[in-house]
């Protein structure tokens, strides 16, 4: 799997210590490959010190960025002292990924004009000029901070993340297989604003999938193969062959809808036409797309696949589409997350268990084979969700953990017991805020990365329910 690579981006400016950029240069490399990443660089002849102070040498910045477009995932305006505005804005005007702005601390007793920085003044210099040029940047704490210390490792990590969403986020397409799941107006979307935001949507009639279904023979090489995927990926022994073989087949011709239409996520309408015409349920077979880092959705809800992709970039793992589900006991800070059974395998406690679906069981037997039962793990999560509305996407961001209480065993499907804090005033905003009965999660606390990769360079509307 390639690196992410940051372009490096060194300032100047002629009465400010010159000798300082030469270790900044040496201290970026060294912070960028020491946390996991690669790096390209201007070469350090093609200007003086190897930095940019004139307009001039920002437009030659500039042309060789332009140059190595697509090989570079951000960049870090390294700011060694207090650097020319205007010569960082010619340069990166037009850079079109996101920019971090680093500025170096200055220290006790190194206050002299030999060494003294002064890049604590001189950031708000350059983010006021890129301000003025609408030109969207980010800025994390502390205000200044040495490229080799823990704070800027961290400060690099969260970057990446910011990269991955905004890079990932920009451009994207869906699909969406099945008409809208008819009871739930609440999984409605606009297919127009959703272009508008740079993602495509490519439309499939559930009809159609049918067909390629019933197409596949038993015994073809692909479904075979596809069997023996899923039979590895979780506890199959209680599903009749003839249903693994269904189950098998579909996941078979939702992979070439993916590989033909170049698919980056995917809604499924999951019920009921399935478990009626084709007698399987795919809750595994989400579970698994999930698992192997290609989002899905269920129940065609469109707004939880743009979330769930989001949150997979920025996390680096799988994320899960859950119903707002059942009160804990007495406690106003905890509530049950579940869905039937398509959570990913990576974020169950242990080894899922595939069941027959019960709530289709109960009026029609044996027609619900495939949901992936077990419960979630305990973990930090970050959960989200948005809608389409007059023209605009509107997104929350927030967190909470994952306990790993105990949920009674009869318990149906794939759930976990979550602490929120205030959650009983997060519900009344979500409400409120006309957002769905589904928010999706994922492991680690990356709300802040999400606000910013959202808020500063996507343009969705941002609201807190915090």
């Amino acid at each position: 799997m390639k690196k992410q690579t940051f372009a490096l981006y060194f300032g100047n400016r002629g009465f400010m210590p010159a000798e300082l950029i030469e270790g900044a240069r040496e201290d970026m490399v060294k912070a960028v490959t020491d946390a996991g990443f690669d790096y390209i660089m201007m070469d350090k002849d093609a200007t003086r010190y190897g930095a940019v102070e004139t307009r001039d040498e920002g437009r030659l910045y500039a042309k060789w960025l332009k140059s190595h477009e697509g090989e570079y995932d951000g960049v870090i305006l390294c700011m060694p002292i207090f650097v020319d505005e205007n010569g960082a804005i010619a340069a990166l005007e037009n850079a079109g990924v996101p920019i971090l702005m680093q500025a170096y601390p200055d220290e006790i007793g190194k206050m002299d004009f030999q060494h003294r920085r002064d890049a604590f003044c001189g950031k708000f210099s350059v983010t006021d000029v890129f301000e003025q040029y609408k030109v969207p940047y980010t800025v994390m704490k502390p205000h200044v901070v040495h490229p080799l210390s823990a704070e800027f490792t961290q400060n690099l990590k969260d970057f990446a993340a910011i990269c991955r969403v905004v890079n990932g986020m920009k451009k994207f397409t869906i699909g969406c297989i099945g008409a809208r799941t008819t009871a739930f107006k609440t999984v409605r979307f606009d297919e127009l604003t959703m272009q508008r935001h740079g993602i495509n949507v490519e439309c499939f009639d559930l009809s159609e999938l049918f067909e390629f279904v019933r197409a596949k023979k038993d015994d073809d090489e692909k479904v075979l193969a596809k069997k023996e995927v899923l039979e590895n990926y979780t506890d199959f022994s209680n599903v009749p062959e003839d249903k693994k073989i269904m189950l098998s087949k579909i996941s078979v011709v939702i992979d070439e809808y993916i590989e033909t239409y170049h698919l980056d996520a995917i809604a499924l309408r999951c019920w009921n036409e399935m478990e009626t015409y084709l007698r399987v349920c795919p809750c595994v077979l989400i579970s698994e797309l999930n698992d192997r880092g290609i989002t899905a959705s269920c129940e065609i809800d469109m707004c939880s696949a743009i979330t769930m992709r989001a949150l997979s970039l920025a996390t680096g793992g799988p994320s899960a589409c859950l119903d707002w589900n059942n009160n804990y006991g007495d406690d106003p800070d905890k509530v049950i997350l579940f869905h039937c059974g398509s959570t990913a395998q990576k974020l169950m406690a242990q080894r899922g268990t595939v069941t027959s679906h019960k709530m289709f069981d109960k009026g029609d037997p044996g027609s619900g084979w495939g949901t992936n039962e077990g419960r979630i793990a305990a973990f930090p999560m970050t959960y989200s969700n948005c809608k389409t509305e007059d023209g605009k996407i509107t997104i929350y961001f927030s967190e909470g953990k994952f306990t790993g209480e105990e949920i009674e065993k009869e318990f149906f499907g794939c759930g976990g017991v979550a602490h929120i804090d205030n959650l009983q005033d997060k519900l009344l905003r979500l409400a409120r805020g006309g957002f769905k009965h589904h928010t999706t999660v994922a492991n680690g606390s990356v709300k802040n990365v999400l606000e910013e990769a959202f808020k500063i360079y996507l343009g969705y509307d941002v609201v807190s329910i915090d």
